[in-house]
């Protein structure tokens, strides 16, 4: 058993208790107990002791929509005349001739650096969507091999899409099959996996048809793109449905369990289906406005019930930053500083948790007895005082990734003071290095 001790415990449970010069228990991958330090030594006094030196214990951050195959990307030359103009061009541009490039070995580098950087940002599940249309069988193997070395859950998908033609989109389709067969098989819990689909416009009616069948079969929900930009809507609207939502209606996607990411431009009535069927809108509020799409409904879809998360969807790893920008959006679209000191806490710590325990199985997102021991330690030693009423207020405006000193999951230490304790952190960073030259240059 392994003590924690002498922290400022926050642990986001039904009444937010915060335990002052508090300590937590585990026992193998679960969370045995939670009291003050003196108590617990006491009374587990075999247990090993790690003292956190009054910084604050609480459960690993959540992140439900990534892109680890981005990490190529960052500071690349385009190679091309024209910058791009409007978000379908950055995908023409840009992310749909990367992911025409990633090979085994792109696909292998990007996960471990991006899951690594998570990791030491107290990012202990991440729920990815891939595509690699340079090499699409055995990707996700791939992905998975990734988060089996560095100890962290993961729930992974393969981006379905008609974009590339007929023979890569039955591959696409084999892939997750595949993968999705394998997985459920061995009952991990900690590798999950669902059917991921790119976006509406880029799906015919055909490949939508068999993709239903094929969760029907494997008792799958879905992880979708929907009406990120204008296009989603422009092309429904074409095919003769108000809205990307709509269309995917008529296919079944709208299934309990299914990710509808990002819905910024959702239609009248679009929100009530997601609601309806029990799917999860998540919301990637740096990355709506990097590509200048726009803003989620975000207060209206929480105010009709729908359960509303939040993602970083690649354009960073720090769940903690991605908290900041939603807070700051939701505050600016509605002209109201009123919002978000309610709306992000629940996105953040009450939805994301609720979507990784129905993934992975065991109690994520809290730190109580018989929750999973899914923990960080962050160095935040605050100067004023941190209680149940104000932990958010704390959290957005104190805390940031790099602050991280030990992340935990499934009751294994994965980093501690800084230092990775799974992986050798300055070689992988190093080899990431030297295949991120190698496809910059096949780019």
């Amino acid at each position: 058993m392994l003590l924690l001790t002498n922290g400022t415990v926050i642990t986001h449970d039904q009444e937010n208790r915060i335990i002052k010069n508090g300590a937590v228990l585990i026992d193998g991958g679960e969370i045995k107990a939670l009291g003050e330090t003196e108590l617990l030594k006491s009374k587990y006094s075999e247990a090993e002791v790690k003292d956190v030196e009054g910084k604050v214990i609480m459960p690993g951050m959540i992140n439900t929509h990534m892109h680890i195959y981005s990490t190529f990307a960052r500071g690349m030359d385009l190679k091309t005349d024209q910058p791009p103009r409007h978000f379908l061009e950055i995908l023409e541009k840009m992310w749909w001739r990367v992911d025409s490039t990633l090979k085994a070995d792109d696909i292998y580098f990007s996960a471990l650096y991006a899951f690594l950087t998570g990791l030491k940002q107290g990012v202990t599940s991440v729920f990815d969507h891939h595509a690699s249309y340079g090499q699409v069988r055995y990707s996700l193997d791939l992905i998975a091999k990734a988060v089996e070395e560095l100890g962290i859950r993961a729930d992974l998908c393969y981006e379905i899409s008609d974009r590339n033609g007929p023979e890569q989109s039955q591959d696409s389709i084999a892939e997750s099959e595949n993968f999705l067969r394998k997985i459920r098989e061995k009952n991990l819990d900690h590798l999950n996996g669902r059917i991921g689909l790119h976006a509406s416009f880029t799906l015919e009616d055909e490949t939508l048809e068999q993709v239903s069948a094929l969760a029907d079969d494997l008792d799958s929900s879905f992880h979708i793109h929907v009406a990120e930009g204008q296009t989603d809507l422009e092309d429904s609207r074409l095919r003769g449905y108000n809205g990307a939502v709509r269309r995917l209606d008529q296919y079944n996607i709208w299934r309990p369990g299914t990710m509808a990411i990002h819905g910024v431009h959702l239609q009248e009535g679009e929100l009530e289906i997601l609601r309806d069927n029990d799917c999860y809108l998540i919301n990637n509020p740096e990355s709506n406005m990097g590509n200048a799409v726009g803003a989620a409904p975000l207060k209206e879809a929480l105010d009709k019930g729908l359960k509303v998360g939040l993602g970083t969807d690649g354009y960073t790893t720090d769940m903690f930053e991605s908290i900041k920008f939603a807070n700051l959006i939701l505050k600016h679209q509605n002209r109201d500083p009123r919002l978000g000191w309610t709306e992000i806490p629940q996105m953040v710590f009450k939805t994301n948790a609720e979507l990784a325990t129905e993934t992975f199985g065991p109690r994520l997102g809290v730190l109580e007895a018989g929750a999973a021991a899914d923990i960080i330690v962050v160095d935040y030693k605050s100067p004023t005082e941190i209680n149940s009423d104000n932990t958010y207020a704390h959290i957005l405006f104190g805390i940031n990734g790099g602050m991280v000193d030990t992340t935990i999951v499934k009751g294994r230490i994965l980093m501690e003071n800084r230092e990775v304790q799974v992986v050798d952190d300055e070689k992988i960073t190093h080899e990431t290095g030297e295949q991120a030259d190698d496809f910059w240059r096949r780019f």
